[in-house]
């Protein structure tokens, strides 16, 4: 494969957007199935023990495996990562289908499927992040990351009224099977284009690159987040964020039914507006660029994403339009804390770290999500579901409020206390170590 500079890669952007078009296809076969599964399991059983269950099972991947994840996707190429995970969602997602087909899909079988999913996506998306950050210039980040905010919105709009229509006109597995149609459209660029492959670089002016051991780079990774008081100071705060916010929003079909009274149509219809929300944000993201100071950005979002959340928590069940109000300020701020503190970590973590880094974040951040989901169903069948979103709502509002007094989370933008001025590579071929043959509030 011919080599090319990191430089020149970045002077254009058709690389990029030609495989992040791809992935937004396939996004909304994914969406689709997930809203497919989750009200089929919500119909079928009525439990929030089980619908718990379910986001348990596709937390299991990221929490246990993520740092272990890390380190391989800064070793393998990025680019056979992705491939890898999308077609193991696709032929995951076509067993799923032959099971309904035949009519013998069980609740356990969900499990399972749900589990390969996210154990892709585990892969799948530090791949894709740290990739950004090699395609894309540093000073379009926040805005390419507020048109990934759009366009998760724009999926939210389609995918969950989209998704209650055929849930009326065809079996579940005619929706199973339009997911596999769409991973044709995130694999196939993949084939043929070039993602730039960060090298290590070798340390005490040595020309050799070193040749590391997995723990070793484990363990890099580790000493790397560790001591970055800043990077451990956001990751403390996302991790009791998810504790709370988890929960609730994987309770919302019960809401929806129990409180409100509604259906797939109500469901839909504020997944909707929670999506039209990100749309706002991510364009008000993309268009403004946030404050000077991005961690500023994220931290008003987290207030206003408390409030609206409290706002959704106290609805009365004869004003679903106040949810719904709710929801749209939920989306709006996602999109506003989500996309400077990505942005932040693309600019301020080393390339070849940022696989580890991210999936470190995640993992730590859905930590506590378990704990969160394993209490959250009987909880909610003895005391309701509103609970979690004022307790929930209430959290995210005090977090946003602290943010604004810790210097050292202030401070993030800055990177590494020991960060060292990056040489340029003139080799972003994928040189990594080869891949053996064989995904979310992100703060």
């Amino acid at each position: 494969m011919q080599e090319k500079s990191m430089n020149q890669t970045k002077s254009s952007l058709k690389p990029f957007f030609v495989i992040w078009s791809g992935q937004s296809v396939s996004l909304l076969g994914s969406q689709l199935v997930q809203f497919a599964l989750i009200w089929w399991l919500t119909q079928t059983t009525g439990s929030a023990t089980v619908l718990a269950m379910a986001s348990l099972v596709g937390l299991v991947p990221q929490v246990v495996l993520g740092p272990f994840v890390g380190v391989l996707v800064d070793r393998w190429s990025r680019r056979y990562t992705m491939l890898l995970a999308d077609s193991s969602v696709a032929l995951a997602t076509l067993v799923l289908a032959y099971l309904y087909w035949i009519d013998v899909a069980q609740i356990w079988h969900i499990f399972v499927i749900l589990f390969i999913r996210a154990l892709a996506g585990s892969f799948h998306w530090p791949a894709m992040q740290s990739s950004t950050s090699l395609m894309v210039p540093e000073e379009h980040l926040t805005r390419i990351q507020g048109l990934n905010q759009t366009m998760q919105g724009g999926l939210n709009i389609a995918s969950a009224p989209l998704g209650a229509l055929l849930l009326g006109i065809m079996p579940i597995q005619g929706i199973l099977a339009i997911d596999v149609v769409t991973a044709v459209f995130a694999i196939v660029p993949l084939f043929f284009v070039p993602i730039p492959q960060p090298s290590k670089r070798a340390k005490d002016g040595d020309t050799a690159v070193p040749q590391t051991s997995f723990g070793t780079d484990l363990r890099e990774g580790l000493r790397y987040a560790w001591s970055w008081p800043g990077m451990m100071l956001i990751m403390g705060m996302a991790t009791l964020i998810n504790l709370v916010l988890t929960p609730a929003f994987t309770l919302l079909p019960l809401l929806i039914t129990n409180h409100f009274g509604g259906s797939a149509i109500q469901l839909g219809g504020i997944e909707a507006t929670f999506g039209v929300g990100i749309v706002v944000g991510g364009l008000l993201l993309g268009t403004w660029g946030g404050f000077k100071r991005r961690i500023l950005t994220t931290l008003t979002g987290l207030i206003g994403m408390g409030i609206a959340t409290v706002l959704i928590g106290l609805a009365p069940a004869n004003l679903f339009v106040v949810a719904i109000v709710g929801a749209f300020g939920v989306g709006a701020m996602q999109a506003i804390v989500n996309g400077p503190i990505q942005a932040i970590f693309q600019a301020a973590v080393e390339p070849e770290m940022q696989g580890r880094m991210f999936t470190l974040i995640g993992s730590l951040a859905a930590a506590m999500s378990p704990f969160g989901l394993i209490i959250a169903g009987p909880v909610a069948d003895a005391l309701g579901v509103r609970t979690w979103y004022i307790v929930g709502g209430c959290v995210t509002l005090l977090m946003g409020i602290v943010g604004f007094f810790i210097p050292a989370a202030l401070a993030i933008e800055a990177g590494h206390p020991n960060k060292s001025t990056p040489q340029p590579s003139n080799e972003t071929t994928e040189t990594a170590v080869p891949l053996p043959v064989a995904r979310t509030i992100n703060l």
